[in-house]
């Protein structure tokens, strides 16, 4: 087989059959599909539908039926390589050479998907054995009985170092092979490798064939550094592109046109069993722009479901800063939020059924989330504070790329600094917005005296901007190929740091002259600029700390999502420094009260941003 069928699954994913189609055809939505009239007959009324859900299209008229390689072979000539060549070039992904050596790498995966299926099918029977009665005590406190087990295939992996891997070298499958697959712990530093998960619940992770790819396992020892764990990063399973359960869920969410995104197993499992099947979950990162994209690829507007707590609300916030760049007429999210302290599991437990849907009933649209987190971040009693609340939202709704939505949030955005319109207040200003709505609160004392401009210069935080710009341009040093998926937007990136500046500079231009430069390439580019020296100290300033994407190891899918971050940070830094310069020099020209709220505030809104940049710097675990 010269294309393997992970490979032509992946191009299908990143391709909704409607985009494919509609270059061709004018489709309008029609419930849960598109209909248009058939590209193959002469027809007034439409009898063609595509379905991205099931990836497929069907024409009445004339009986075809297929997927997008079929259709482009039908309605251009193509042959199916052709076809596939054409798609996979517009999706970014890159084909292996039809020699015996990928051919030999497709049996190997084939080989692989039986591996996991005998560690899935041993973690379910360590489950009902003796062994497990602890995690099926755990299980059942949790609610989580025979039927949830079977359902959810669950496991349990014993506390014992060598349980798994003794099984499957019982079973003729080689120690390379059980490391490969993050099954066991190996490498050069281990000498002798032991099982990857111990004394864990098992959850298995499927693709959306419903094979076994990963597991993901939950400690039952409250001793243990990392209360979830993952399969680490292997040829079946990349967790940044991947969502638990969602084989599982497709059918559902095909029927109610609906999806539901939760943070974790157990969440999910509980949302099944309160009607919605159409539930799944990130694995352990935040929401990356590949599983935004399968969530679009189910739903319009997809729930993303978060805990009710202040960790919850900055995963909301994470994910609003992802979405919305990639925003599109038609496709967007809605936020909802739990109750203080409870996760799904909790308030199903507690409230039944109905106390979900409530929740999920109640859920925000992402323009609200925007609007609440910009509103909610300090007081908006004066015209400065308005001002300033203007330049962050407009900042931010500059993001998006389509023209359309963003013509369309702005216009929003600009009716609801309208509607803040405060009561007069005595003495200084006070208060707080909330949602469009002004709230008074007690008014604080009057300053006495204005501070004197020196007491301005600690409110620019100039000591983090040095790092973070490191850490960016580092970790393009470290993964220069991840130039070709982020490239135009460090073309667009401002850098104070010389080092920074010059090393970005050589990167952008070595990117000119190659599609995907390697550290080889770009360590030429350095030492015929002369800045080997630059580049040493631009790392050496970002390994001030220990930071995951600057290993040169780093799991793909992390390091991508934290670079993503720091540079959606820069930006918003960026324009809040820039800010703060203009007010800064108001209140220098007219020291009023006004003038230093005004420094205050931004100096608040940029403490938020770095804050955020102070929990992504944190070590993740996987939840």
């Amino acid at each position: 087989m010269r294309y393997p069928p992970h490979i032509l699954e992946e191009i299908r994913a990143r391709l909704p059959a409607s985009a494919v189609v509609g270059r061709r055809v004018q489709l309008k939505k029609a419930g849960r599909e598109w209909r248009g009239l058939s590209p193959f007959n002469a027809e007034k009324t439409p009898s063609f539908y595509v379905n991205d859900q099931k990836q497929f299209y069907h024409c009445f008229s004339s009986g075809k039926h297929g997927d997008v390689f079929t259709f482009l072979m039908e309605t251009e000539g193509l042959s199916f390589p052709e076809a596939v060549e054409r798609l996979a070039g517009e999706a970014g992904v890159i084909l292996p050479a039809p020699t015996a050596e990928s051919r030999e790498t497709e049996k190997k995966r084939a080989t692989a998907i039986d591996v996991m299926e005998m560690a899935a099918a041993w973690f379910e029977e360590r489950l009902r054995s003796s062994k497990g009665a602890e995690a099926r005590a755990y299980l059942d406190r949790r609610g989580l009985g025979d039927d949830v087990r079977r359902r959810f295939r669950l496991g349990y992996a014993p506390n014992e170092r060598y349980a798994l891997r003794d099984h499957l070298a019982e079973k003729g499958i080689e120690r390379d092979t059980m490391v490969e697959l993050g099954l066991i712990a190996g490498g050069e530093d281990i000498a002798v490798p032991y099982d990857y998960f111990r004394d864990r619940v098992m959850f298995p992770i499927t693709d959306l064939r419903g094979r076994v790819v990963a597991f993901g396992g939950r400690a039952l020892s409250k001793d243990v550094r990392a209360k979830y764990l993952n399969s680490p990063e292997t040829p079946l399973f990349s967790k940044g592109r991947m969502l638990y359960n969602l084989h599982n869920a497709r059918k559902a969410a095909h029927e109610r046109s609906s999806v539901v995104a939760v943070e974790g197993y157990v969440d999910v499992i509980a949302m099944t069993l309160a009607g919605h099947a159409e539930t799944v979950a990130p694995l352990g990162t935040a929401l990356t722009e590949d599983q935004l994209a399968l969530l679009w690829r189910h739903a319009d507007e997809p729930i993303l479901c978060f805990d009710g707590d202040g960790a919850g609300l900055r995963a909301a916030h994470r994910a609003l800063d992802v979405a919305l760049p990639l925003l599109e007429p038609g496709k967007s999210l809605r936020i909802a939020l739990l109750p203080g302290g409870q996760d799904p599991d909790d308030l199903l437990r507690s409230g039944g059924p109905a106390a979900i849907d409530r929740v999920l009933e109640s859920a925000i649209p992402l323009s609200e989330l925007l609007w609440r987190r910009a509103v909610e971040s300090g007081p908006v009693d004066t015209p400065e504070r308005r001002a300033g609340l203007a330049r962050a939202l407009r900042t931010l709704i500059a993001t998006i790329r389509d023209e359309t939505v963003k013509r369309y949030y702005r216009d929003d955005i600009e009716d609801r600094l309208r509607g803040l319109s405060p009561q007069p207040v005595r003495n200084a200003p006070s208060g707080r917005a909330r949602a469009g709505k002004w709230q008074a609160e007690p008014a604080s004392p009057r300053m006495t005296a204005a501070p004197s401009a020196s007491m301005t210069s600690s409110a620019g935080f100039s000591g983090a901007a040095p790092v973070r710009e490191a850490v960016i341009a580092g970790t393009f040093l470290v993964h220069p190929e991840l130039v070709s998926t982020f490239g135009d937007e460090l073309a667009e990136l401002d850098f104070t740091d010389s080092d920074c500046r010059a090393v970005v500079s050589a990167l952008l231009a070595c990117a000119g002259e190659h599609l995907m430069p390697d550290a080889t390439l770009l360590q030429e580019r350095l030492t015929r600029s002369g800045l080997i020296d630059a580049a040493e100290r631009v790392l050496g300033v970002a390994r001030s700390r220990e930071r995951a994407q600057l290993d040169p190891q780093a799991d793909p899918a992390q390091r991508a999502d934290a670079l993503r971050q720091a540079m959606i940070l820069h930006r918003q830094a960026g324009a809040l420094h820039s800010e703060l310069h203009e007010a800064r020099q108001a209140f220098e020209a007219d020291p009023t009260d006004a003038g230093w709220t005004w420094v205050c505030d931004v100096k608040e809104r940029l403490a938020t941003v770095l804050s955020a940049e102070s929990e992504a710097d944190l070590p993740k675990t996987d939840a």
